[in-house]
Order: structure tokens, then sequence, then C-alpha cells
């Protein structure tokens, strides 16, 4: 959200950017001083929550109970100001009902996500209307306008059950983005065509009024400058392309058996590697960690077979915790990641021209997973085992040797280069993600 009001000043420096937000960091507000932040004050949920589909429903409950602290900040800045456009976040939906009715004020709705997943939430009423069971019931491929065929197992847990309160309120967010002033979201139209063009036709919610599609991406994929780090200058040293980077952002964690696994894997393909390693999930922890909380470093000779580090020392290079992941990334070493399937770093890799092996978690990774292989073709995935989702070690060295030393892992390889050439096209003058942010601050008159 951050990157997209940076764009916008860029586009137009004659406009103001406010962001209204809970607990704006000192380090935030000083690091953007052309950027306005009003806080909002803290508020406490009604009830407990006890499951991983409370923790979603709080991302709803939250801004629903500020809607009259947002309200009242809009109407006071409505006094001093001339409010063009509100841009609110998926979760900020709340928002919109109790807005709109209130106030004078354009809102539009941003995706951070890409144009597959938006399809897929866009087309929920339709499919709610058109089943009366619960998907988690149900084994069955989804069919999504503009998008692959996704197995209901890889549909996000938050779309899976319909006696949960979550459920309606993605229902209800889909039917709301269809009556807004446009859609914003972080993707380009030459990575996700299909999807984009089913969203333009109105595929997924028939004889609905279509608001304005706003393709911007990729946003927050910039060259910053390289710090010295240990890992990189590790990977000054190795040849280009033969390294496999894995990491599994900043919320991914494993066992320790699935992390053991993985080594045997690794060292049984012979591949290079840069190994970004978490410690351990505790018993019972879901896969992502609190935000906020410091991750302890891992005790990397308890977690990895006997001599692992001492056999592959040469080959490969084990970073506790946090990687400088653009960096490494945009490497010339690096011709390999091993992803999570988070948004973000999908966008990084494709940016950087790497290609992928899609190694989902959690939330919507494994509808991303399917997209990152059946649509955008960039790159291959690991198959899960059914009941825990663990990921053998002869698995591992088969997709890894698929990816890093094919025929196939080549043709990616080009593909994801191309791709990497046509976002640098989207974003230039006259690219289709600059006329879309023209198309956006026009709209905004």
């Amino acid at each position: 959200m951050l990157e997209l009001g940076k764009l916008i000043l860029k586009h137009r420096p004659s406009v103001s950017v406010t962001f209204v937000m809970s607990n704006p960091s000192t380090e935030l507000v000083s690091a953007n001083p052309f950027i306005t932040f009003i806080p909002l004050p803290e508020v406490s949920l009604p009830t407990p929550i006890t499951s991983f589909l409370d923790l979603v429903a709080s991302f709803f409950e939250i801004p629903k109970l500020n809607n009259p602290d947002l309200h009242q900040t809009l109407s006071s800045l409505s006094a001093s100001s001339n409010i063009k456009a509100l841009i609110i976040d998926f979760f900020c939906s709340p928002a919109f009902e109790f807005l709109s009715s209130r106030l004078d004020i354009p809102i539009y709705y941003f995706n951070s996500s890409g144009a597959c997943g938006l399809s897929m939430f866009l087309y929920m009423p339709t499919l709610d209307k058109n089943t009366t069971e619960s998907l988690k019931d149900l084994d069955i491929l989804v069919e999504v306008p503009g998008a692959p065929k996704v197995p209901s197992k890889d549909i996000p847990p938050v779309l899976c059950d319909r006696s949960h309160r979550v459920y309606q309120y993605f229902v209800d967010t889909g039917k709301q983005m269809f009556r807004s002033a446009g859609v914003v979201v972080n993707t380009f139209e030459s990575l996700e065509p299909n999807a984009c063009k089913a969203i333009q036709e109105r595929k997924c919610i028939p004889n609905e009024p279509l608001p304005p599609l706003f393709c911007v991406g990729p946003l927050a994929i910039t060259g910053e400058s390289r710090k010295e780090n240990e890992c990189l200058t590790w990977l000054d040293s190795q040849p280009s392309r033969s390294v496999l980077y894995l990491c599994f952002g900043s919320m991914g964690v494993l066992s320790s058996s699935q992390l053991k696994e993985m080594a045997i894997g690794l060292e049984k393909s012979g591949v290079r590697f840069l190994w970004a390693v978490r410690a351990p999930k505790e018993d019972g922890q879901t896969q992502a960690r609190k935000t906020g909380s410091i991750a302890t470093e891992p005790c990397l000779e308890s977690i990895f077979p006997e001599g692992f580090l001492d056999r592959t020392k040469d080959r490969g290079f084990i970073v506790k915790s946090w990687a400088p992941q653009l960096a490494i990334l945009n490497h010339g070493s690096v011709g390999g990641f091993v992803t999570h399937c988070g948004w973000k770093s999908i966008l990084e890799a494709v940016c950087a021209g790497v290609p992928m092996l899609g190694w989902p978690l959690y939330a919507e990774q494994k509808m991303n997973s399917v997209f990152l292989v059946e649509e955008m073709k960039v790159g291959l995935a690991v198959k899960l085992a059914d009941e825990d989702d663990f990921v053998s070690a002869a698995e591992l060295e088969e997709r890894v040797t698929e990816l890093m030393n094919s025929k196939k892992g080549e043709a990616l390889r080009e593909r994801v280069k191309a791709l990497r050439e046509a976002a640098v096209v989207a974003k230039s003058e006259g690219g289709s993600t600059y006329v879309a942010m023209e198309r956006l601050v026009e709209s905004f008159k």
C-alpha cells in the first residue's frame, strides 16, 4: 500500500497522500516525509481468537470496529482538503458499506496479490450461489474464470468452510468490490493475461456492473543498493546461474524432520545452494509466526544429518533466519528459487528473471502455486504428502534437479527472463502499468 502511495506521488506530485492506519511506527513515518500518517486508536475484539479462521476473521472485524473513528477522521480531513479518493485494503471491506452511505468519496479497493487470486475472490459470490456445500467437504476441481482449475484442497481455508463467519466476509467483499470505484491490483497484464481479461469481461459475476481494473504492478520491486553481506560475497565466487536459493518468507517455519529431509535431498541433488533456515516450528505451532516476534537462530548441528555441513561446505551456504532476498535473486549466480509462493516473492523472482520451485505452506499459497505453474508458467511445484504436506528427500532431489539441470528447467528460465523484460516494458512510459497508473490518477478527478 505504501509503494502504491509512492507511485501515485510519482505520477502526480501535486496530489497529497494520507495514510489512515493502526499504529504507524516512528521508522515508517520518518522514512516517508512526503506522506502524512494519521493513526487510528486501538480497538479490542469482544471475543477471543481460538483458531486460524478466527484470526483471519479478526482482520475484517478490527477495521469494522474502527469505522466510527475512520469516519470522523475523513470528515475532519474534508473540512480542510478535497478528498478525491479513498483506497482501502482488501480486509478493510467493512469500511466500504459504512462510508458509502455517509460520505461522498469514491472508494477503491487495493488487492496486493495477483489477478488470478483476485478472480477467485470476485467469483466467490457466484460460487456461493451455485453450491450449498463447503469446499472442505468436496474433492473437486474448482473452475475460476481466467484462472487454471484449482483442486478444492488447494483453495485457501478461509473460503472452504461455510459454517464460519469469515467465509461470508469474503463473499460480501467480492460483492462490494463490484460496486466500488475501481480495483487496483499488484500485477501486470502480460504476467496474468487470462485472469485480467476474464475480470474485464465480467466473467466473475455476470450481469453485474464492472468497476475499472488497474493493473499497476509490480509494486515494490526496486534495485535496492547492495549492502555488504557474507552470503553475497559467497555468491560472487559461484558460477553463473548455478545456485539454488531456498527461502520460505518472513513467517514460514518448518518442522525439524522436514528440515532434515530437505538437507538430505539437497545433498543428493549435487546442486549448489543458498538456504535461509529458520528455527524449526514447535509442536502445535501454525505455519505463520506472530508478526513482530523475534525469531531465534536455529542450531544447525542439531537439525541437519551428521556431517551435512562439512560435506556441503564447498557448494552450500546457510543463512540463519533473515536473508537479503532482493539482492540474492538479482545476483548473477542464482539460477533457481524454492519459494513458499507468497505473491511478493513471486513478483521479486519474476522481476529478477529467476524460475521457481513452489513449496506452499499456508493461506493462499497453495492456490498461488497452481497459478505459478499453470498460468504464469514460471516454475515447477513439489508434491506435498496428502496427510501433512511433508516433502520427501527424493521428491525434493528430483524437482531441484529438474529445475536446475534439465531442458524443462532451461525453458522455464527463458520464459521468466522474457517476463522480466515485459515487467520493465510495462512500467516504462507507454507500458501497460504506466498507462494503468495514469488512468487511476486521472479517475480521481
